[in-house]
């Protein structure tokens, strides 16, 4: 199997950064690392282009990027800033002539069926989406011969899927990962995680939280997203990070 190339879409939170009506510092930033859209990745692997959650940004970021073909979609969970974008991949319908394959949970199909109706009608209207929904759940799977090994992490109460591949492992929305869930992830050499802001919240690690948890994983390299404004300039949250760890921004591209 050839190398892996990871490229950041987007590493904002919800509202993304800067947040709309906000004069916070790190808001008004003219640095382009404080610009982050809604969390989600690429992943470039044997001639694949896979993405991890279609966001509100997703249009913007295939064009930012130059995305000329999309093999599949893997969504993480079913809030509206990681699924927000799926109708955009009608481009790669057009283009490619074929549905687009999404693997998804029940519960992030009944969203989509629901949020997308559209595309689901028997008398559909010309020019919708077509989608090839594949259901998956905590066991792993196979796109082509490439092996995806769901992990289980909750958001508050909710399940999220993260995914390990080889030695990635991409986790967002996270806020627990209980001890069987947490074996699936050691070894990982690269490592993706949420760190929302420094102080508590319901549903996302926090800054400290990511660093233990990190700690405890212990892979070679770290990346930091799903960032909120209320964390910092990517300038000086990054001079206290350890030296294996790094926040990500938009655009960023890495190579495994």
């Amino acid at each position: 199997m050839s190398g892996m190339k990871v490229v950041f879409l987007g590493t904002g939170t919800s509202q993304g950064v800067p947040v709309i009506a906000c004069d916070c510092r790190v808001c008004q930033s003219a640095d382009s690392r404080d610009k982050r859209l809604r969390s989600s990745v690429m992943l470039q692997i044997n001639n694949l282009n896979l993405v991890i959650d279609t966001g509100p940004d997703f249009r913007q970021q295939m064009l930012r990027e130059q995305v000329m073909h999309l093999d599949a979609v893997l969504f993480t969970h079913e809030h509206k800033d990681h699924i927000a974008g799926l109708d955009d991949v009608r481009a790669f319908n057009f283009k490619q002539n074929a549905d687009i394959d999404i693997y998804a949970t029940a519960a992030v199909q009944k969203a989509i069926k629901r949020e997308f109706y559209y595309a689901f009608e028997e008398n559909k209207y010309p020019g919708v989406p077509s989608f090839n929904l594949i259901e998956i759940d905590n066991h792993e799977f196979y796109i082509n011969n490439i092996k995806i090994i769901p992990i289980e992490v909750l958001h508050y109460q909710m399940p999220v899927k993260a995914f390990r591949i080889n030695d990635f492992t991409y986790i967002t929305d996270a806020k627990t990962i209980q001890p069987a869930e947490v074996e699936k992830i050691k070894g990982t050499k690269v490592l993706v995680i949420n760190a929302l802001r420094r102080h508590k919240h319901i549903s996302h690690f926090t800054l400290q939280e990511a660093i233990d948890f990190i700690n405890i994983i212990k892979p070679e390299k770290a990346y930091l997203t799903h960032i909120s404004h209320l964390l910092g300039t990517h300038h000086e949250v990054s001079v206290e990070l350890p030296h294996n760890i790094t926040l990500a921004y938009d655009g960023l591209t890495i190579e495994i």
